[in-house]
């Protein structure tokens, strides 16, 4: 009776791992950028309907901000490192795809509005690229825009120099069908736009 229990216990297993292959199978096997991601799968409801504040005080909307294909990042720009170098790293990965002849906006959305007025955003844009732009608003604002693309931010205290703990992701977000694919922090630029070129030619 143990064997049988045993083997019963085995099939299952071997359909459940069967159908889980099939399922990858399936989902890659109708996604055109199947051979462009780096995990086996992506999409999803990661990004989502926004209203921000642009560096030129401007209201903007996702239509508006993510009118061509987008890298975007959530950071703030009081961020004593991290934040400066994935940026940096972004926009040379944007000077990669321009130097192939394709154009991609690079975006920063801070979690930090109280101090990351339009005029500081656009200092700290132009900083680190001439198209890149630098988005705010009001705490409202900013959690909608934050939970929309799954991202965490928490400021640390409420000193005068407070730090804000925050995710470091930056996505990928494509006009029309959205949220492509998203990459870490240990992403190169040369790795971040081969990724990158290969959606744009996939699509």
């Amino acid at each position: 009776m143990t064997k049988l229990y045993a083997g019963v216990a085995a099939g299952a297993v071997a359909a459940l791992m069967g159908w889980t292959a099939y399922s990858i199978y399936a989902a890659r096997a109708d996604d055109p950028f199947a051979q462009c991601r780096e995990g086996v799968a992506a999409g999803g409801d990661i990004g989502g309907p926004f209203t921000l504040v642009s560096e030129t005080g401007d209201t903007v909307t996702d239509a508006q901000v993510i009118s061509k294909p987008s890298l975007v990042y959530f950071g703030y720009t009081f961020c004593p490192d991290v934040c400066p170098l994935d940026n940096a790293r972004n926009a040379e990965a944007i000077d990669i795809l321009e130097e192939r002849g394709l154009e991609v906006t690079p975006v920063f959305i801070t979690v930090d509005p109280a101090r990351d007025t339009p005029e500081v955003l656009a200092s700290f844009t132009d900083d680190l690229h001439p198209r890149m732009l630098g988005l705010t608003g009001s705490a409202e604002q900013i959690k909608a825009a934050s939970q929309a693309y799954k991202t965490y931010y928490k400021q640390q205290s409420e000193d005068e120099y407070y730090l804000v703990d925050h995710s470091t992701f930056t996505y990928l977000m494509l006009p029309g069908s959205g949220f492509a694919d998203f990459f870490k922090r240990d992403a190169t630029p040369e790795q971040m736009a081969d990724r990158v070129a290969c959606f744009l030619d996939a699509g």
